[in-house]
């Protein structure tokens, strides 16, 4: 295969966490065809069940951002598929996941290939300056600026930061989504604090809030939703308040939905970093896109201008 690009048209062993890596993930695959064969390797959640609907699946134990426990008590799910299975090649968009992953790939002699995020901009994520110390990893940036010394570019999917059509929306009182992510053990509780502040009285409103585990909202309180139940919400929403995550934003992009993108920070323990505040710029060129921080989150950012019947 050639060394300076991703495995075309390959079985493939694909191997992502859930949330926006997977999105991203299964973006890719559809860039490089993947065969239909292929094996998908992610955690056993609601997303990853209706996303890769019947591929064939392998749930690895949740992997943690940066925790070392998580990635030993995955590896011996790699030995076991790479010793039971021949793959042309390991591919990963991370996070943490992909560190055992293609550290087996290259015990089995198996071409490694790390794929980092598009929501890094600058520069790589903690999981990709780890694979930068392995040799024969193969490792590959969404943005060309940043390309260099180990660091190669062949697809993107920057390009689904665009907004789609936008559909006509729903008649009514507000109807509002706040969907939090997925990432444990990070909550987000400067966001829902303040949605729930402004929150205009006469509004319906679903709340996904994953490890954001919250008793006192008004609304539907759900942990998580299917990639089915997050489109039927987005569809059905005046207004989608979303953390600044690739897969969500993307996915509501495509939608045609309206939504209100809000960063998780660093220091306040929403994330293990502030890469997010790179997606909300991004964003900011895009016309009906909402980019605010959690305190500047107002009332009238909920409701879409014009009457409403």
């Amino acid at each position: 295969m050639d060394p300076q690009v991703l495995p075309r048209r390959s079985r493939l062993l694909l191997v992502a966490s859930t949330g926006g890596h997977l999105a991203e993930l299964m973006l890719i695959s559809k860039l490089i065809e993947a065969r239909p064969d292929s094996h998908w390797v992610t955690f056993d959640h609601d997303q990853s069940r209706s996303l890769l609907g019947d591929r064939t699946v392998t749930h690895v134990p949740y992997v943690a951002p940066r925790s070392l426990g998580g990635v030993l008590r995955a590896l011996p799910t790699f030995v076991r598929l790479l010793r039971r299975e021949r793959f042309d090649a390991v591919v990963s968009t991370g996070a943490a996941v992909a560190v055992p992953a293609l550290l087996v790939a290259r015990l089995f002699r198996c071409e490694a290939h790390y794929v980092e995020s598009v929501s890094r901009f600058s520069g790589p994520s903690l999981t990709g300056r780890i694979l930068q110390r392995v040799p024969s990893v193969r490792l590959y940036t969404q943005h060309e600026q940043w390309v260099g010394r180990r660091w190669r570019f062949d697809v993107s999917i920057a390009d689904s930061f665009r907004a789609g059509e936008r559909r006509e929306l729903p008649p009514g009182p507000p109807r509002i989504f706040v969907t939090v992510g997925t990432i444990r053990p990070y909550r987000f509780d400067a966001l829902v604090d303040r949605v729930k502040a402004v929150l205009p009285a006469d509004a319906e409103v679903t709340w996904q809030l994953g490890s954001t585990r919250r008793t006192d909202l008004p609304g539907t309180v759900l942990e998580h939703v299917s990639s089915e139940e997050f489109d039927r919400l987005a569809r059905e929403a005046t207004t989608v308040v979303t953390h600044a995550g690739v897969g969500s934003v993307i996915r509501l992009l495509e939608l045609g939905a309206r939504p209100v993108v809000v960063p998780r920070r660093a220091s306040r323990g929403e994330h293990v970093d502030d890469h997010q505040l790179e997606t909300l710029e991004a964003l900011r060129r895009l016309d009906g896109v909402v980019c605010r921080e959690a305190g500047e989150l107002s009332s009238e950012d909920l409701v879409p201008p014009g009457p409403r019947d």
